[in-house]
């Protein structure tokens, strides 16, 4: 379905003078069904799309024609979904590789400036409560606003030096903290910290750790796998459960915690970009940081738009590094410890 054109210069392509757009592919000239197999969207999607980033994806320049707002989200949403590199997906709609990368790389920054507003916890009590409700009702677990987890995505090496980035299996990667509610929605997503980081290391220093301690969210807490430490505001599982009251309480944990796996999984399915069977992101971490928020951030407005999370095709588990052994280290909070034991005492006894 690849247009023939003359390939232009991506800068020319993209921005011009006058504002006129060089418009190869339309969204009315496709069937439905191409535009989900090709770019992983309805149209009705890929059009509000265009009016929420449109301004970010025309700013005029000096130079003499550009390639429409549309096209470039066409070009990006192929490149998120479909993980394959960009001379397919810019043969698809007839612009060159080059062009293909600027339009990815324009429509990422336009889509991370918008993170905030997409990606945030709830402010107000009713919507909080709302939250714990609706965790409490899946597995019977109290006082829970969120599940947390880390995911590894794979990225180039950034220099032979540089061993930051080098995970637990030898293989170059950002290790991303997420937080989701009972739908899968992304509260919190911080997509920058090294694969060499572990996830314990990653909770504490993060901006999610600093509002917990802070206060922010008092009476309510996360819960986390036991690759993180026990907290006042985070919930693990216990390592070796004894009595019927710790059995009920994992068991609890674990139908809640999965929540997350299974939204990781799918953020993952649908856009391969993320999943690594294409190879790694090849681009810098920060780059690469940018592009999986951006994802996360497609990932929410799709559910907005009632795109449910549960409905992508799912392809099995991804491959995280191993997790690693704390449970023997969580009696040194004891205040969290306790807090642990009385709701085990109270609500699973």
């Amino acid at each position: 379905m690849a247009i023939p054109i003359t390939v232009l210069d991506c800068d020319l392509l993209l921005y011009g003078r006058g504002h006129r757009t060089l418009d190869r592919f339309k969204l009315d000239d496709v069937t439905d069904e191409y535009l989900m197999s090709m770019y992983g969207f309805p149209r009705q999607f890929i059009y509000y799309l265009v009016e929420l980033l449109g301004a970010n994806l025309s700013r005029p320049t000096q130079r003499s024609r550009a390639i429409s707002p549309e096209t470039q989200v066409l070009a990006a949403l192929g490149f998120y979904t479909s993980g394959s590199f960009q001379t397919r997906m810019g043969d698809a709609i007839g612009i060159s590789q080059a062009s293909m990368s600027r339009c990815v790389a324009n429509v990422t920054e336009a889509l991370v400036e918008r993170a905030s507003q997409f990606i945030r916890f709830p402010a107000d009590e009713a919507s909080i409560q709302a939250l714990k409700d609706e965790f409490y009702g899946l597995a019977g677990m109290p006082g829970v606003m969120g599940v947390v987890d880390c995911i590894h995505v794979a990225i180039k090496a950034p220099n032979a030096e540089d061993l930051s980035y080098v995970n637990r299996k030898g293989l170059h990667s950002l290790n991303c903290l997420m937080v989701c509610d009972i739908r899968g929605t992304l509260m919190t997503v911080e997509t920058n910290w090294p694969g060499s980081l572990q996830d314990c290391a990653v909770l504490q220093q993060s901006s999610l750790s600093s509002q917990f301690e802070a206060g922010m969210h008092k009476d309510s807490w996360l819960l986390g796998d036991s690759s993180f430490f026990l907290q006042t505001w985070l919930m693990t599982p216990l390592h070796i459960p004894e009595t019927p009251a710790e059995y009920r309480y994992n068991m609890a944990h674990s139908a809640t915690h999965s929540v997350i796996e299974k939204t990781f999984r799918t953020l993952c399915s649908r856009f391969r970009c993320l999943d690594g069977s294409k190879g790694a992101l090849q681009y810098s971490p920060e780059k690469s940081s940018h592009i999986i928020l951006a994802c996360c951030v497609l990932h929410n407005i799709s559910l907005e738009h009632g795109m449910d999370v549960w409905s992508s095709p799912v392809t099995g588990p991804m491959e995280q590094p191993p997790e690693e052994e704390y449970e023997h280290m969580e009696s040194l909070d004891l205040q969290a410890d306790r807090i642990r034991q009385e709701l085990m005492l109270t609500h699973f006894s």
